[in-house]
């Protein structure tokens, strides 16, 4: 981001010389020099001088000229009615956007009209509906640091989600904001850590705001005293910059201690502290590699997802609620089975989920509703969205009448119906009002005596003046004459020239056209006047009520938001119960030891096959290592990422795709599976693995859940081996956490072997001459074999590179002339220190093969680039 832009460049040599409203302008810009200043003249944004020419670029927009006393200079402007797509445009080019709105009315105005900047637009604050994803949270984070830890709070301005922590490692802290995936974030001026790696816009924000009393000031008039909400001066300082930086967006001064009133935001009314160790812990490389919320490839269906399969939500609340279940899955049984019970208690009450579906339907996003109602940023139908909302609320609790689990009970008692929301808001604003509140049509006729005189008034004039034309017609004869109204004149009748001899001598010019002379009478003013006096009135008196009824509802903020927070829960757990009865997940039990699944199923490829192998799954104190073997394309990695799901919606508080299943709750899922490369950061694909496989060893515990997938594949393959045979001893006797290790490497089966809870398991083919045949079933014992070879002929890789490794494998195999049996179990030798068969050789050969081949994007070369390619790999082999 362009964190300091600066005020652009003089137009004068001496800035005296500017005209007022320039004056004004640069005085903008040198106050918000982090941000480009959008400058409302008229109907138009503009920008000056440099920042239009940057502008007129970005935007693709015409580059003008103004000119006045002191010169000319470049101007570049976009429509105020269609500023936010342009707005979109500059964030994500990197901008901050301070809004500059006229805050006078130019008929008031003596010299230059008064302008202030009303909002600053920043990736993280925004609360305009047109730049926001309704169904993802908007997060903006703060990171604090003291010398032995560091503190996060995270806040989503456009619904009032307000969170919370710290850590004493930078590394924890990483993790924890990854759960977030907020969309910017700001750090103390002197901040060290970076835990964000450029996953969104990161800027330092004035030191002031970070000042320990000052953030504990803040924190105090929002929430009360920061020592009973927090647990350490990192998260206060964290919190209170945060609320300083939101603030300060929002219209109020800057970082002084003390925001103006225009930048509070009446409707923060929570802060939620929490404990990572509360939670799974999903870092960014486990939310990727099970494909959590984003597909990594960048073929097929991009809703293919854990998210995707199983948002059966009705609306935006619950289907936000839902990412942030699985983002934090539960730790605590308790909870666990409260979620579980709401769950199959939807399940079993088929029409009562229907009926409670139905009505969610027509539950709008009343969160952040709330909140634009509380900035004052909503207009008439914006309550009465909020009204069709509440009066859901009454049939909702109907429907869930009979329940009886706990969480269901309780959801239900926190369905306030907010009668007298409902009742002002249905006796003051009209069922279809205008969208502008400034021009009437928005308050209900019978809410204001006064307003309805005006607007009576006013319809009795409009009346006399409709009835106007028909008697001066009679009265003059003549039949074209017109009576009509504009803007700049007011009323007028329209005689044409060829009749204004009829013409009264009560008759007084107001305008003459080519063809006709326009006139009005004493009595049309006096109408005239009458006319615009109470509709003026009118508009201004209903402007001010309408706000009146809006402050009123504003009021009710916390209220509004319990019912929200219950509403979403519930449309999730509906959802839940939705997923689970119409494609046949089980109830998990959760407790007893390790992991057991029986007819296991991997949620999201079932939905994109045909046809679905399932498989059990036990990992436990006693055999709490797996080692997979398996040829290529066989189901290792479905089969590990099954495993890691089915766990995350076990805690989640979901039904899984089982026959049946018993889960003790992880503390956390690692994941090292699938080849990737950090090529700007300098880090090639095995870089990466490594990277990623120590963080693993560093933090898993016993009652973690950890996925390796061919660790040690990106070197050579002695490495590559001596490295995964390490981990595994490692992970199996220093660290004790459930794991599955899927390889190549068939000689760490017989590692497998000497360790006493590690164990075998295998995906077995069958080989013809023409193709192999996966069965996608997982068995006790090792593989025989990868199939490497004949997985690169289906893949398409070219006959004479094919046939060639054939050739060499067969090679390999003939010169095994003594190779002794093996067990099935184990896959090894009895020997442990015999030397390496040439048999096993000829094995690792193939696995390099494949491995290589793998990593060979054929698909995005040209012919000659494949053969020559493959080509090398074939002189390497040999």
């Amino acid at each position: 981001m362009d964190a300091a832009l600066g005020p652009p460049e003089k137009m004068a040599e001496n800035e005296d010389d500017l005209t007022p409203m320039m004056s004004q302008y640069f005085e903008l810009c040198r106050k918000y020099d982090d941000s480009l200043v959008l400058f409302q003249v008229g109907d138009f944004y503009e920008t000056f001088c440099d920042a239009a020419e940057r502008t007129a670029r970005l935007l693709e927009i015409a580059l003008t000229k103004r000119e006045d006393s002191t010169g000319t200079y470049p101007m570049a402007g976009i429509p105020i009615d269609n500023a936010e797509s342009y707005i979109e445009t500059l964030l994500d080019a990197g901008y901050r956007v301070a809004v500059a709105d006229q805050v006078q009315d130019p008929e008031d105005a003596t010299g230059v009209v008064e302008r202030a900047v009303t909002r600053i637009v920043t990736p993280g604050t925004l609360t305009e509906d047109e730049l926001l994803d309704t169904e993802d949270n908007n997060f903006v984070a703060c990171l604090t640091e003291d010398p032995d830890r560091y503190g996060v709070a995270l806040l989503d301005v456009s619904t009032g989600d307000f969170y919370a922590t710290s850590a004493r490692r930078e590394e924890l802290v990483a993790d924890e904001v990854s759960r977030f995936a907020p969309a910017e974030a700001i750090t103390e001026p002197d901040a060290t850590a970076d835990p964000f790696e450029a996953d969104c816009m990161v800027s330092p924000y004035d030191a002031e705001a970070f000042d320990p009393d000052a953030a504990a000031d803040r924190v105090e008039r929002y929430f009360g005293s920061p020592d009973a909400l927090l647990a350490a001066d990192v998260e206060v300082r964290a919190c209170g910059a945060l609320l300083a930086y939101a603030e300060y967006t929002r219209g109020g001064k800057r970082a002084d201690g003390h925001a103006g009133e225009d930048g509070h935001l009446d409707y923060l009314n929570h802060l939620t502290r929490y404990e990572p160790r509360e939670y799974m812990l999903l870092d960014r490389v486990a939310l990727a590699s099970l494909e959590l919320f984003e597909r990594r490839t960048v073929h097929g269906d991009a809703d293919v997802t854990l998210l995707g399969v199983l948002d059966e939500t009705s609306s935006a609340l619950g289907s936000r609620t839902l990412k942030d279940w699985l983002r934090r899955p539960l730790l605590e049984p308790d909870r666990i089975e409260a979620r579980l019970d709401a769950v199959e208690e939807w399940t079993h009450d088929v029409q009562a989920r229907e009926a409670a579906r139905d009505l969610l339907r027509d539950v709008y996003d009343i969160e952040r509703l709330i909140a634009r109602i509380s900035r004052g940023r909503a207009n008439a139908r914006d309550l009465r969205s909020l009204k069709a909302t509440l009066d859901v609320v009454p049939e909702l609790k109907a429907a869930m009448v009979d329940f009886e689990s706990e969480l269901l009970t309780e959801l239900r008692g926190n369905l306030d119906e907010l009668a007298d929301v409902r009742d002002l808001v249905e006796r003051a604003i009209r069922e279809d009002p205008a969208r502008e509140i400034t021009e009437g049509d928005v308050i209900k006729p019978g809410y204001d005596d006064e307003l309805d005189e005006l607007r009576a008034t006013e319809r009795e004039g409009k009346a006399w003046i409709d009835d106007l034309e028909a008697k001066e017609r009679e009265r003059t004869g003549v039949d074209s004459l017109k009576v009509g109204h504009n803007s700049v004149h007011g009323y007028y009748i329209e005689v044409t020239n060829p009749n204004l001899d009829a013409v009264p001598d009560d008759y007084e010019r107001r305008q003459t056209l080519k063809n006709s002379e326009r006139f009005y009478t004493p009595e049309l003013k006096q109408r005239e006047d009458e006319i615009l006096r109470a509709e003026n009135r009118a508009d201004d008196l209903e402007h001010d009520l309408f706000r009146e009824v809006r402050s009123s509802v504003a009021a009710e903020s916390e209220r509004v938001q319990a019912v929200a927070d219950a509403l979403a829960r519930l449309d999730v757990l509906a959802a839940l119960a939705e997923v689970a009865a119409t494609r046949d997940y089980v109830r998990p039990e959760i407790g007893g030891d390790g992991i057991r699944i029986e007819g296991g199923r991997h949620p999201v490829v079932e939905r994109t096959q045909q046809s679905f192998v399932p498989n059990d799954t036990r990992l436990d104190a006693e055999d709490s290592f797996a080692v997979i073997t398996g040829p290529n394309m066989s189901g290792k990695s479905t089969y590990m990422r099954q495993v890691a799901l089915v766990t995350v919606l076990a805690q989640t508080g979901s039904f899984v795709p089982a026959a049946s299943a018993r889960i003790d709750p992880v503390d956390r899922v690692f994941t090292r599976v699938g080849a990737s490369d950090d090529i700007a950061g300098g880090r090639s694909t095995f870089m990466v693995e490594m990277t990623e496989l120590a963080s693993i060893l560093e933090s898993a515990t016993d009652e973690s859940l950890v996925l390796l997938d061919e660790v040690g594949r990106g070197t050579s393959t002695t490495d590559g081996l001596a490295i995964a045979r390490a981990v595994t001893e490692h992970v199996h006797d220093e660290v004790g956490a459930l794991t599955l290790f899927a390889t190549h490497h068939h000689e760490l089966t017989r590692t497998a072997a000497d360790l006493p809870r590690a164990f075998n398991l295998h995906f077995s083919a069958d080989q013809t001459d023409e193709e192999v045949v996966f069965d996608h079933d997982v068995r006790r014992g090792a593989a025989t074999a990868s199939y490497g070879v004949q997985v690169a002929r289906e893949a398409g890789v070219p006959d004479e590179i094919v046939e060639r490794a054939r050739e060499l494998l067969s090679e390999a195999e003939s010169a095994d002339v003594e190779v002794e049996e093996s067990d099935p179990e184990t896959g090894g030798v009895e020997d442990d220190n015999s030397e390496p068969t040439p048999k096993a050789i000829a094995d690792g050969a193939e696995d390099e093969l494949a491995a290589r081949l793998r990593e060979v994007d054929v698909a995005t070369m040209t012919p000659l680039e494949a053969m020559n390619e493959l080509a090398e790999l074939k002189r390497e082999v040999e």
